[in-house]
């Protein structure tokens, strides 16, 4: 959802294009449904009607990018900062990857004052935290616990946040030792929905976190989070999850620094504190140490 931010710019109203938008969600409809034949073990492009398969996953998926980045959008829009429309990112379903690298909006107008800040930061991904939940939660209906691989086979393997590890109790109890959960397609689309709001919530640079402890803290406290972050991420790449390297990388080349508002020495009120600490709880409840491992 980030955009380039400048203080003083003034703010000019425009209707956002509709045709781009729609023809990439278009296209990532058709690719995540694709990608999730695949996951059910049909390839849709020889067997069409395997299509029908994959639309747990896509509609699941797409319901929680979108609603996560509608989120932004009307919050953009309730505090007059011009935005554009969800663009959503389409990539080929070849297995692994899932059809999509997501969707973003782009700020087309700065952000102001520390309450926009927070209300646009957090309202995309609270939306879509609440999306994953509800779409898990049915999706774990239609998930299996089944005796696990056979050993010499090496298989793919999905981390547990401290949210997905709870709901997965509430339905299925302890596994037995020598089994495994095997996800529907719709829960699988939840799983990844919680990895997507994790690391739109890590709190370094312009990312939806970095706003909220910016909005929270002011930029000296936000630098010196967001390095600790990039760090935190260097040492968790080396010693659980290699993948932690890219995004340390990649924030690190987007840049840690965070835009300065016109209300810097106004407190927040308490309202917006409350919605700060909910969405840092929810990082806390969706970060995920090791998010994939073979075992």
């Amino acid at each position: 959802m980030d955009g380039n931010y400048g203080a003083g710019v003034e703010i000019q109203r425009e209707k956002p294009r509709v045709v781009l938008p729609l023809v990439l969600f278009l296209i990532t409809a058709l690719t995540t449904t694709a990608a999730g034949a695949f996951y059910a073990g049909v390839n849709p492009f020889k067997d069409p009607s395997g299509f029908k398969k994959g639309l747990p996953f896509s509609l699941s998926l797409l319901f929680i990018l979108g609603t996560h980045e509608l989120g932004h959008f009307f919050a953009s829009k309730r505090h007059r900062v011009a935005t554009t429309l969800p663009h959503f990112i389409p990539v080929p379903p070849i297995p692994p990857l899932i059809g999509t690298f997501g969707a973003v909006i782009k700020m087309k107008s700065p952000i102001t004052t520390k309450k926009a800040l927070v209300d646009i930061g957090a309202s995309g991904p609270l939306t879509g935290f609440i999306s994953a939940v509800i779409v898990i939660f049915i999706g774990l209906r239609f998930s299996s616990v089944l005796p696990l691989i056979p050993a010499g086979e090496e298989r793919l393997g999905l981390g547990s946040s401290i949210i997905f590890e709870f709901f997965s109790y509430l339905r299925f109890g302890k596994i037995p030792e020598g089994y495994d959960l095997y996800l529907h397609s719709s829960a699988f689309a939840g799983w990844i929905g919680l990895f997507v709001t994790c690391i739109n919530l890590l709190p370094v640079g312009q990312l939806d976190g970095g706003h909220i402890v910016y909005a929270l803290f002011g930029p000296f406290v936000h630098r010196i989070v967001s390095f600790s972050v990039v760090f935190g991420l260097v040492l968790l790449g080396i010693y659980r999850w290699p993948g932690w390297l890219v995004w340390a990388a990649l924030v690190t080349i987007i840049g840690m620094w965070h835009p300065p508002v016109k209300d810097e020495y106004i407190p927040l009120d308490r309202k917006r504190v409350i919605i700060s600490v909910l969405t840092l709880i929810v990082f806390v409840l969706t970060f995920l140490p090791a998010p994939f491992y073979i075992f």
